[in-house]
């Protein structure tokens, strides 16, 4: 379910509850950090073929978006039209709902996407081992603040669709080990260089800590979760870690 839900690659999925849901969105981070790594190796591969980093870091980023048919781009930009309308919780999720993209979607994927591109640029200029790490651990903070969102007690917006199956399946002691996860991977900023490694910590905390804030401000808004929601917070945490390492190595 997890590999279905997250990536573009299809599965037979046998058994779909609520016990599934929590096992599933636990797994997230593990396919975020793959999926990091393949956008990472397309920067670093599109560098060694001497193309430019911009050009390499946008390819990456749209190899990311192939890979996950843009589910969390989407996400984001349907959130941002739902929450920028001003509309009242239930109006705010009317919006979402619609399949077009207003001007509040459209500007906030036009600054994620750059921002990401010239984060992922910057990173690949110093080393491919630093646009790996950074890719990586952007992955994996991104699908974590996900699963910290399906805690046990966070409500649906909608009695409907993928929030509201998943939301609450998450128990305490799986969040907390995801959370301690993607801690750790952060270590692999080591690989480059030890001030490297503290930056990849502080960006993680920085990525979940934006990502908090902004679940915390959707569920009053909305009254829960929902589906965007949940992508939403996936493109803010991963976007925040790749700012922070990308400013870490100015």
């Amino acid at each position: 379910m997890a590999v279905g839900t997250f990536t573009v690659w299809p599965v037979r999925v046998d058994r779909v509850d609520r016990v599934v849901a929590g096992r599933a969105m636990c797994w997230a981070p593990v396919l975020g950090a793959l999926l990091g790594a393949v956008i990472g190796s397309v920067a670093a591969v599109g560098m060694w073929l001497g193309w430019s980093a911009p050009l390499a870091a946008l390819l990456a980023v749209g190899s990311g978006a192939l890979l996950t048919r843009g589910l969390h781009l989407d996400g984001l930009a349907d959130l941002a039209d739902g929450l920028g309308s001003g509309r009242p919780a239930e109006g705010a999720l009317e919006v979402m709902r619609r399949s077009d993209i207003g001007p509040f979607g459209v500007l906030t994927l036009l600054v994620t996407v750059g921002a990401q591109t010239l984060a992922l640029a910057q990173l690949a200029q110093i080393s491919a081992g630093a646009v790996l790490v950074g890719a990586v651990l952007a992955g994996t903070a991104g699908r974590t603040a996900a699963t910290l969102a399906c805690v046990r007690g966070m409500p649906s917006a909608r009695p409907e669709g993928l929030g509201a199956f998943v939301a609450g399946t998450v128990s305490t002691p799986m969040a907390s080990l995801c959370l301690l996860g993607v801690m750790t991977l952060s270590l692999l900023g080591a690989t480059h260089s030890p001030a490297f490694a503290m930056a990849c910590a502080l960006g993680v905390v920085a990525g979940l800590l934006m990502a908090g804030a902004l679940s915390w401000h959707a569920v009053r808004r909305l009254g829960g979760i929902t589906g965007d929601v949940l992508g939403a917070l996936v493109e803010t945490s991963a976007t925040t870690v790749l700012l922070v390492l990308a400013a870490a190595d100015a």
